[in-house]
């Protein structure tokens, strides 16, 4: 049977771009593969993709793509210093209880990481909280009482928490429907991205 080619969003391509060819990867909270699918067939990387989620697993066993089951609230002790050229936190970290932790986790662990998360100074969900209510977009779909998200920031929040543990920003920029933002992107775009080292 043949596999189909994952099809990635705009934001996810613009992503896959800044990981170089050939690169030894860890996907952290991998999805379905898609991703991580991509970056092994058309840039010739290798590596493995951490999920949680049963039908996730699955989909990714399907795609022919390495998973590993793992909360990552428990953390990558599994994983040595370096073990990884890049190290990805793509829409995760908003999700996870020890953020902070597995922040500085994804530097150790990779040479480099990208993390990237939804925006919550984007200027559609600033209008909404003005007007009283949590806003609800195509990055931030959910409504305040049945949210995954445990927790929202902004790329500034971002900014200080990597200052606070000594991590490195080589590269940062807003991504709106798959256009890099790099003026003004707190405001105006409605995901954050980041590369990042330990300094």
């Amino acid at each position: 049977m043949l596999k189909s080619t994952p099809r990635l969003s705009a934001d996810q391509q613009v992503i896959a771009r800044l990981v170089p060819p050939g690169s030894r990867v860890l996907d952290l909270g991998c999805g379905d593969g898609a991703l991580l699918d991509h970056l092994i067939r058309e840039r010739g990387c290798t590596g493995y993709g951490v999920e949680i989620d049963d039908a996730n697993i699955q989909a990714c066993v399907a795609r022919g793509v390495n998973v590993i089951q793992l909360n990552l609230d428990e953390g990558l002790a599994m994983f040595g210093d370096a073990s990884f050229d890049v190290v990805l936190q793509i829409d995760t970290l908003q999700h996870l209880r020890n953020a902070e932790v597995m922040l500085r986790e994804t530097a150790r662990v990779g040479r480099i990481g990208i993390v990237a998360f939804p925006n919550f100074g984007h200027w559609p969900n600033r209008l909404a909280v003005l007007r009283g209510r949590m806003p609800v977009t195509k990055v931030l779909p959910y409504q305040w009482y049945d949210t995954p998200n445990i927790r929202v920031g902004t790329l500034q929040d971002f900014e200080a928490l990597a200052l606070k543990n000594k991590l490195q920003i080589l590269d940062q920029f807003g991504l709106q429907d798959g256009e890099e933002i790099r003026w003004w992107p707190n405001a105006r775009a409605s995901r954050a991205v980041f590369k990042i080292q330990r300094a």
